[in-house]
Parts: C-alpha cells; sequence; structure tokens
C-alpha cells in the first residue's frame, strides 16, 4: 500500500539531519544486566525526575543483580542512589499511584512484582503490601496503565511470559496476564487470557480513536496458534476481523506510538527479530503495514558482513535535531547466542527526512555500538533542548550519550497536572501547531521494552516560534494556550 502523504516518486533523497552525539557513558555509575535464561529479556529504564529539581533521574534493572537508582546531578554528573535493594528485576515504570505528587515505580520482576513508593529527595520504600497489590510468583515482562473513568488509582495491566511451573514448557507454554483494578483496599486481579508472551503492553488510543490494549507477543515461545492482540478496554474484548483488526505474527519485543502524518491518528513501531514492523494508522479504524521503502524495517545489521536478521528490542521516537519531524532509535542485540541471528547487531538510529522517510545515520552520529542492547530512553538530561540518549545493555556497561548536533531547531516541552487521582493526566491528547507544523502526542504510560519515562514531553519546532498548545484532557474536556519556542509548559486542567 501507498501512503500518499509519506511515499512518493522521488527524482532525488533529500537532505537528511546530520546528528552528533558525544560518548558520556564514564559518568554513570558501573551498572550491568545480567542473569541466565530468565534475563535474556528485560533490561528497561525508567526515567523520571525523583528529587524535584527538573532533572531526569534513571532507575535501571539489573536482571540478578539489584537494580540501580541513578540521580542526574546535572552538566551530565550522575550518582548512585541508595533505594530498598531489588534483585531479579526485568524493567519498571514510572507512575504516581496514589496521587501525592510524588512518582512511583511500578517495578516488573522474575518473581513478585514490587512498587518502590516515592517519598522525595530520590528516596524509596517498598510499598507493595500497603499498596494493596496481589503477590504472584510470576516472570513479568509487560506493563501499562490507564485510570477508568472517575477512578482515584489506576488500572494496571502486567504482561507475564512464560509459566515457568509448567512442566511441558518452556514452549507453548506462555502465562496468563492479569488485569489489576481498584477496589476500596487494594486491587483486584482480573486474568486475561489467553497470553501470548508478552514482551510490551500499551494502553492507549488505537486507530478508531478508542482506548484499546495493545499486546506485542513474543512467538519464539508462543509458536503456533498465537498473535498480536488489541484489547478494547470499555468494551473489555479482544478485537477480531469484525473490528477490521487483522491478525499479524512477529517476535514481539517492544512497542513504539506516534502520529508521523499529523492526522491525530499514531502509527505503531513493533520490534521483533527481522523485520521492525511500523504499522500505519488508516482513517477506517484499521492499521496497514509500512511499504518496505520507507526504511524503518531495519531488519540486519547495517554495518560489518553479518547477514543474519537483526534482533529489535525498546523502540522509541523523538525528534533528535528539532526539526519537527520524529525520529526513530532501535535497541538492538541477539537473545543471548543465538545462532541464526546477528550477533554483532548495531543499535539503529533513524532520522526522518522531510518526505516522510527514514534514514540510518547511526555510525555517523555515534552510537552504534554492538553490544546486547535491550532498554533505552530519549531524554534531555542537560536541560538544553536536545534529546540525548541512554541505552542499556546485557552482560554490558549502561551507555549515555549527549546529543551534541549543531544548528537544531527549535523546540517546546508541555507537562500536564491536573486535579484528582490522575495527576499526570494519563490519557490525554496534547496538539502542537506551529506555523508550519502540527504534531499531536499521547500521554501513555507502557510501551518500550521494560521501561518508560514520565518527564515533560518534547517536541521539535524547526525554524517556529509562536506556538498554539491544545489540549484533549482525560474527561473530554479542552483547552487552549499560547507558547513560544524554549518554553518549558506547564499546564494545569482548567
Amino acid at each position: 500500500m501507498k501512503y500518499a502523504a509519506y511515499l512518493m516518486c522521488l527524482m532525488a533523497w533529500p537532505a537528511v539531519a546530520d546528528p552528533r552525539f558525544e560518548n558520556r557513558s564514564d559518568q554513570l555509575p558501573t551498572h550491568v544486566y545480567d542473569g541466565g535464561w530468565e534475563h535474556f529479556v528485560g533490561g528497561g529504564l525508567a526515567v523520571f525526575d525523583c528529587d524535584d529539581d527538573g532533572l531526569a533521574d534513571i532507575f535501571a534493572a539489573g536482571g540478578e543483580s539489584p537494580a540501580k537508582m541513578i540521580r542526574n546531578e546535572g552538566d551530565f554528573r550522575f550518582s548512585e542512589v541508595a533505594i530498598p535493594k531489588v534483585l531479579g528485576v526485568t524493567g519498571a515504570y514510572p507512575i504516581d499511584l496514589d496521587a501525592d505528587g510524588l512518582m512511583d515505580l511500578f517495578v516488573l520482576r522474575v518473581g513478585a512484582n514490587r512498587v518502590l513508593k516515592g517519598q522525595g529527595g530520590c528516596r524509596f520504600t517498598d510499598a507493595t503490601e500497603a499498596m494493596g497489590i496481589p503477590p504472584a510468583d510470576t516472570w513479568s515482562t509487560a506493563f501499562t496503565a490507564w485510570w477508568e473513568d472517575g477512578a482515584d488509582r489506576p488500572t494496571l495491566a502486567i504482561g507475564n511470559y512464560v509459566d515457568r511451573t509448567d512442566p511441558d514448557g518452556p514452549f507453548e507454554a506462555c502465562d496468563d496476564n492479569v488485569i489489576l483494578r481498584p477496589k476500596p483496599q487494594g486491587y483486584a486481579e482480573n486474568v486475561l487470557t489467553p497470553g501470548f508472551c508478552p514482551l510490551s503492553m500499551l494502553a492507549a488510543r488505537d486507530a478508531r480513536g478508542r482506548p484499546t490494549l495493545r499486546l506485542s507477543n513474543d512467538r519464539h515461545y508462543y509458536v503456533k496458534g498465537g498473535h498480536e492482540q488489541m484489547w478494547d478496554i470499555a468494551e473489555q474484548r479482544y478485537l477480531g476481523s469484525e473490528d477490521g483488526w487483522k491478525n499479524v505474527a512477529l517476535w514481539g519485543m517492544g512497542i513504539a506510538s506516534r502520529d508521523l502524518n499529523a492526522d491525530g491518528r499514531d502509527e505503531v513501531m513493533l520490534t521483533s527479530m527481522g523485520d521492525q514492523l511500523l504499522q500505519f494508522a488508516l482513517p477506517d479504524g484499521r492499521y496497514a503495514a509500512a511499504d518496505y521503502a520507507i526504511g524503518t524495517y531495519a531488519q540486519r545489521p547495517h554495518v560489518g558482513d553479518d547477514g543474519r536478521p537483526s534482533t529489535g528490542w525498546h523502540a522509541e521516537f523523538g525528534d533528535i535535531d528539532n526539526d519537527g519531524r520524529a525520529d526513530l532509535f532501535i535497541a538492538k542485540g541477539n537473545v543471548d547466542q543465538m545462532p541464526g541471528m546477528a550477533t554483532r547487531d548495531p543499535n539503529n538510529l533513524l532520522m526522518q527526512s522531510d518526505d516522510g522517510f527514514f534514514h540510518e545515520v547511526a555510525v555517523s552520529a555515534g552510537v552504534a555500538t554492538t553490544d546486547r542492547s535491550r532498554g533505552a530512553a530519549l531524554v534531555d538530561f542537560d536541560l538544553d533542548g536536545r534529546l540525548d540518549l541512554i541505552v542499556s545493555n546485557r552482560r554490558a556497561a549502561l551507555e549515555l550519550y549527549r546529543n551534541v548536533t549543531a544548528d537544531t531547531g527549535n523546540w517546546i516541552t508541555v507537562s500536564l497536572h491536573q486535579l484528582g487521582g490522575n495527576r499526570d493526566a494519563v490519557g490525554a491528547v496534547m496538539t502542537v501547531r506551529s506555523a508550519t507544523l502540527t504534531q499531536t502526542l499521547q500521554q501513555v504510560i507502557g510501551g518500550g521494552h521494560g521501561g518508560g519515562q514520565m518527564l515533560p514531553r518534547h517536541f521539535g519546532l524547526g525554524a517556529d516560534v509562536d506556538v498554539q498548545i491544545e489540549v484533549e484532557w482525560p474527561d473530554g474536556t479542552r483547552s487552549t494556550h499560547q507558547a513560544m519556542a524554549g518554553d518549558r509548559v506547564r499546564l494545569t486542567k482548567p
């Protein structure tokens, strides 16, 4: 299928931005995500401001090593902060569970999941039991959350991988997933079946404009009979062919979503072994695979002579050069020593040009490392308006890169706040309009691979200066705000 807004016959390729990153990995405390087969997957990063100083801090999963909290001291200096010791961590997501204005962490584990409650000053206490999270000895690898209408606490969805207790496993032994709904004391557990071994979940508006839970599943373990899943949150049912949902089976690892063509509907990037699948949201509510020529499939290493397929993990859209077009980073790496997959598998940095095509620049940008990467985040760590990069690796140290790209465009950040339980307005949609650009972004928790961020949302503006921000708040009301390039806008629901 051809997309008129994106794919066209061209006489020549347009100019592509020339991003540059500076390796600052030596500024991080030593940390490695490691462990046996239960930590072949995972290795996520949660990025948020844990001490209210405006700087992004990092929680890094450790696998069989303790997870680590890393404080941003400013000027690309970082230090370790003492937190409760947590082992077996596959990933974590920042979320204000009790609406006290302090970010908490929902921590995914091989074993019982944990809640680390924020106390301010990057201090945390284990509040799993106090929050009423049901105990479960599962292998949790995916997470997302949303607020039901009027709820003072979030509904939590947890994706569980292989059932380690199944004597006939691990193949065809995918565990059940669960949805935790708040009750007067704690949470009630609802089983979501069938489970096909999800490695990422995302609650967001789908191509129909409806809140939907997307599950990206790893066919390595469900082998046959499974597929990607979409579950309508309001109707509490899986979508089928009658909804225009077409089953797709892949080695699902991560989810990234972003509106790429300014139509108000998010495109979805699904990482996998082999092809990385970008799906376009269509006006009739369906999804269709992007044309191969768009440049996002990234199915083999782009350096070296290893022609075997790549393995994609965390994917994230972000505007690296602030030209108003979302670019794409994909963390790559062999599961461990899978002989059919590339071993030296460089990460991808795909820059979007003004025709909607994506172009590989990881080598020239300085981020094409070949460790077994897993989690990642595009974050402005030094508040200079340019998105930096952090990457976690299996059995190798964290990597940190400062964005030093010259002549980047203008930018703005937007953070949302409201009264009630959903303080960060999860479920809201931001629309940023400037002279030449219209950009929309959903406020969500979930997606990625084993981690995500809760920070002000970043928009590149190119040469544009005057900005109009429209927010559709979770309850459907709208507000409009004026801003200028370079503003860090904090919006509170009227």
